[in-house]
């Protein structure tokens, strides 16, 4: 029984994935080179990785107790280098061949500043205060 719902499921996969409707997507991936990327599957990944970093530089922002429009541009710093260096370093892509570097750099940014801003106030509010 449980043999033939496996069965079942990798048929199914299988299909979905062959119609374009499903890519199965493997975490080794991330820090592989050689991998081929389409843009949709990159730009999800450099969106993910910046919201990362904004709900993490928040959350430290906040609990720290710093103050200021400087750690703002700083978050900002921290995050395109981050994210500058995956794409360019790690992965090695062509950057033109995904928009340039402007497409790829400003991906997920204006989200991450709000996850960055909503994180900072939210901790910094309820715990000093």
């Amino acid at each position: 029984m449980k043999e033939t719902k496996s069965v079942k499921l990798n048929a199914y996969q299988n299909h979905l994935h062959e119609n374009g409707h499903f890519s199965p997507f493997k975490f080794a991936k991330l820090l592989d080179p050689e991998a081929s990327w389409d843009k949709d599957q990159l730009g999800d990944v450099l969106h993910w990785i910046r919201q990362v970093v904004a709900l993490f530089c928040g959350l430290l922002c906040g609990a720290i107790p710093v103050v200021g429009g400087i750690w703002i541009f700083i978050f900002l710093a921290i995050s395109t280098g981050i994210i500058y260096g995956y794409y360019a370093m790690i992965l090695k892509i062509d950057e033109e061949e995904f928009g340039g570097h402007a497409a790829l750099l400003q991906e997920g940014l204006f989200a991450s500043i709000t996850l960055f801003l909503l994180a900072w106030i939210l901790v910094y509010s309820l715990a000093h205060f």
